[in-house]
């Protein structure tokens, strides 16, 4: 294992081990990651496998090129609502949870209603996903410096959880709201599920599905320092076809405005 100095401190020692380790485990796997100066982007997919018109932004998702804003990374996370298993069909990856995120978010923004397929880039709504201008969005946020940093490790998995650990820190501190406006929010998700669907509106047709959110914590609030420092265990299916990963932000709780996103794949070796 790599030596990291104990006179370093939170976000900063977590950091130099995400380097070293990194040396250290090439072709191991990665069991550890942290954000650099630019800005990732986060991608959000409120869907929902009793609604219509979700499968073609579940497909876009699973489409996209997470390396395609160049040097900065997309970070793609799939909530499944359950306000539509009343029609007719129970979606399996629904949870109450993430219903209640979304109403949560639409009064941040003052939307007035709430809707599915939503896709939310940096926190803020993104109605023309069907219609191109993605790449121009993502190539915006991701020349912006950042103003958030993130380290996130992934310290023991099992069938039933991941244990994480992560640590952030706001940046230009003189630029910000207070620090208890900023919160962070931790999802495992999961890729290459298949349902097929037997009734409600999508009977007949087998969906697929990626980056579905499952075990999560948050938002969880910064102190007056701005950094924050949490261990937890998150839920995660028992099997994932296409693996799994940990996804972290850094939010506003005023605004919405994601400052800055991170996502660290399973370990594997």
């Amino acid at each position: 294992m790599p030596h990291c100095s104990n006179r370093l401190s939170g976000v900063a020692l977590l950091a130099a081990c995400a380097l070293a380790a990194s040396a250290a485990q090439a072709g191991a796997g990665e069991c550890r990651a942290a954000t650099a100066e630019q800005t990732n982007v986060l991608v959000e997919l409120f869907t929902s496998e009793g609604c219509n018109s979700c499968p073609p932004a579940d497909r876009w998702l699973s489409a996209l090129d997470l390396g395609s804003a160049g040097k900065a990374q997309i970070v793609p996370v799939a909530w499944h609502v359950d306000y539509w298993d009343y029609i007719g069909w129970k979606d399996r990856f629904a949870q109450a949870a993430f219903s209640e995120r979304q109403h949560r978010l639409a009064q941040i923004r003052r939307d007035r209603v709430v809707y599915t397929p939503q896709v939310l880039v940096q926190g803020q709504d993104f109605r023309r996903w069907a219609h191109g201008g993605f790449q121009a969005v993502v190539g915006q946020i991701s020349a912006r410096p950042a103003r958030a940093r993130i380290v996130l490790a992934i310290a023991a998995e099992s069938h039933g959880g991941v244990q994480t650990e992560v640590s952030a820190e706001l940046l230009e501190k003189t630029a910000l709201a207070s620090p208890s406006d900023y919160a962070l929010v931790l999802a495992v998700t999961a890729n290459g599920f298949t349902t097929r669907v037997r009734s409600g509106e999508n009977a007949g047709r087998t969906l697929a599905h990626d980056h579905v959110a499952f075990g999560w914590r948050g938002p969880t609030r910064f102190g007056p320092d701005g950094k924050l420092t949490l261990h937890e265990r998150l839920a995660r299916p028992t099997a994932a076809p296409g693996g799994s990963g940990v996804a972290a932000f850094v939010q506003s709780m005023r605004t919405g405005e994601v400052l800055q996103a991170l996502m660290l794949s399973e370990c594997r070796g």
